[in-house]
Formats: structure tokens, C-alpha cells, sequence
């Protein structure tokens, strides 16, 4: 049985990036994350106990992209890392990262990464 928890387009303000303007005023950042977690448990027993608070993810994200990093790289990968630390009976974290408005002369809907651990 395939189980997935995900959070689909957190919205945050947050002050990642190589140039120092980043760092001082700040991007606006949308992140899907999605958690394989084994639920079955709580699937019959109807217990938050069984399974990961998607509650609690919002949060490990919230306090991940607080701590600034010159990288995207580097903030999805501890996303990742704190998830399957919380909860190690986690079978695998993806982390998807968009900065709405990367510092280059293009026209777009924003630049990311995306993290699988």
C-alpha cells in the first residue's frame, strides 16, 4: 500500500541566496512536499498516533526555511533530513522549492529545486 502525506503550495517569505540583498530583504518561496510514511495503522484505527501530522511537517518546514542558506539545495536537503530524523519510519522525502523571483533578467514563474532522500 503506497501512503503519502504531502503539503502542496506552502507559501513563505524567507532569506535565501548567494547575493547579500537576498539575505537582507528576503524572496517569496512556494514548497510541495511530499512524505512516504507507512499509515496504515491510523488508516484502521483512526489515530493521529499511527501516522505523521501534516500539522507538525508544515512546522518542520517553517523552521527549516528560517535558517537562512546561500543554497536551495541546502534548505531542501535539511527539510528532508529533519523529516526522516522525527520520523524515521519514513520511507522517503521529496522537497520541491520555487523562488517566485530569482535576481535574473528573465521573464518566468520563478526558479527551485527539487530534493528526493
Amino acid at each position: 500500500m503506497a501512503n503519502q502525506i504531502y503539503i502542496k503550495n506552502l507559501r513563505l517569505h524567507a532569506k535565501h541566496g548567494v547575493l547579500e540583498q537576498e539575505r537582507v530583504v528576503g524572496n517569496d518561496y512556494v514548497l510541495n512536499v511530499v512524505v512516504d510514511y507507512p499509515f496504515l495503522s491510523a488508516c484502521e484505527s483512526d489515530d493521529l498516533s499511527g501516522t505523521l501530522s501534516y500539522a507538525h511537517l508544515s512546522e518542520i518546514i517553517r523552521q527549516e526555511m528560517s535558517v537562512p542558506s546561500n543554497l536551495l539545495e541546502h534548505v531542501a536537503y535539511r527539510i528532508c533530513k529533519a523529516v526522516k530524523t522525527l520520523y524515521p519510519k519514513t520511507e522517503r522525502v521529496l522537497v520541491d522549492i520555487r523562488k517566485l523571483a530569482p535576481p535574473m533578467s528573465i521573464d518566468s514563474d520563478g526558479a527551485g529545486v527539487i530534493v528526493e532522500l
